[in-house]
């Protein structure tokens, strides 16, 4: 009766089960089989899905979906009870899965990656190209090297205080050719301050250069030199200030000396050679004079014309190091 659309069988005191094989009755829209001694489970499939719990009330022991307000059969219970546990167990398989993975990740990038990308990094300053600043610029930027931004004077050229258009205050140091050794100095400057980086070192920024203008661009050092504030009597340097800075300058010949690829010797190390910035923190400036002693012993340096191994007289300065580092003012003093 594949045909049947109407189908009411209550109040019949009927056993047994509906018969799943009722699923398959497309054109069935009304079915009652309330009041009956039913059991087992309930179809819903086909047409039961549009059927209601009145079409089932006051059986025995019928069992199924819930829409028809009877208990869950127990081997679909069973069913979903272990499918629940199946999902449960992926559940928690996937997520330590994921949770190691997020770990073994984290533990190599920790490991491996900080040192691949400190590599990554050192390669790059090796290509990154250093910032440009044109003749025009630092003119500017120096109000034409005016004496009114002129910071000092020394032997191959002088240093004017500059602000460039984005704000910044540099140190313009400008060498002069017509001296002799201009050229040799400018060039043994780029070469030793191009590789050097330690804090107590004065930084260069970039240099300016052409056939008949040299000229560096240098970190700006607010307080001055040294000598500044060890003979002028508007400046007072206590002794933690002065221990302080013997310290910056220690460190910096340690650096130049002992742990840099070539060993650096300053040869004009003074006071007015020993910058301050905004924090008391002593730099060592004008390499003018270095040398830098290769593999081969061989020499590379400018034509020398600072005393060597110049320290002033009756300088606490001075003094004072040697007394606290003599070993590292000893290779400064050394008349190589």
């Amino acid at each position: 009766m594949v045909s049947l659309e109407s189908l009411d069988l209550s109040h019949n005191f009927l056993f047994g089960s509906v018969p799943m094989s009722m699923e398959n009755l497309r054109y069935l829209r009304h079915f009652n089989v309330s009041f009956n001694n039913l059991i087992g489970e309930v179809p819903s499939r086909g047409p039961f899905i549009n059927f209601t719990a009145e079409s089932f009330i006051a059986n025995q022991a019928l069992c199924g979906a819930q829409r028809f307000h009877v208990p869950p059969c127990p081997h679909i219970s069973a069913h979903r009870s272990r499918t629940k546990k199946v999902r449960q167990t992926i559940y928690i398989l996937l997520g330590m899965i994921i949770a190691m993975g997020v770990l073994s990740f984290g533990f190599f990038y920790l490991r491996y990656g900080k040192k691949d990308g400190l590599s990554s990094g050192a390669n790059l300053s090796l290509v990154v190209m250093p910032e440009r600043i044109s003749y025009f610029e630092l003119l500017k930027a120096t109000n034409g090297y005016s004496e009114s931004n002129l910071l000092g004077t020394g032997s191959f050229g002088s240093v004017y205080r500059g602000t460039l258009d984005d704000g910044r205050v540099v140190a313009a140091k400008v060498f002069n050719l017509q001296v002799e050794g201009a050229f040799r100095s400018f060039d043994v400057e780029c070469e030793v301050l191009r590789n050097l980086r330690h804090r107590n070192l004065t930084g260069v920024i970039t240099s300016c250069s052409n056939p008949e203008f040299k000229a560096l661009v240098l970190e700006f050092m607010p307080n001055g030199s040294l000598e500044k504030w060890l003979y002028s009597h508007s400046y007072f340097l206590d002794l933690m200030q002065r221990l302080d800075i013997l310290i910056d300058v220690a460190c910096a010949l340690q650096y130049l000396h002992c742990e840099y690829s070539t060993p650096v010797i300053h040869c004009d190390l003074k006071p007015s050679n020993v910058l301050l910035d905004q924090d008391m923190v002593a730099h060592l400036s004008d390499f003018g004079l270095t040398k830098l002693l290769a593999e081969d012993n061989s020499i590379t340096h400018t034509e020398t014309l600072a005393t060597l191994g110049y320290l002033a007289p009756g300088e606490e300065f001075s003094n004072t190091t040697k007394v606290l580092f003599p070993q590292l003012f000893a290779v400064e003093n050394a008349k190589y």
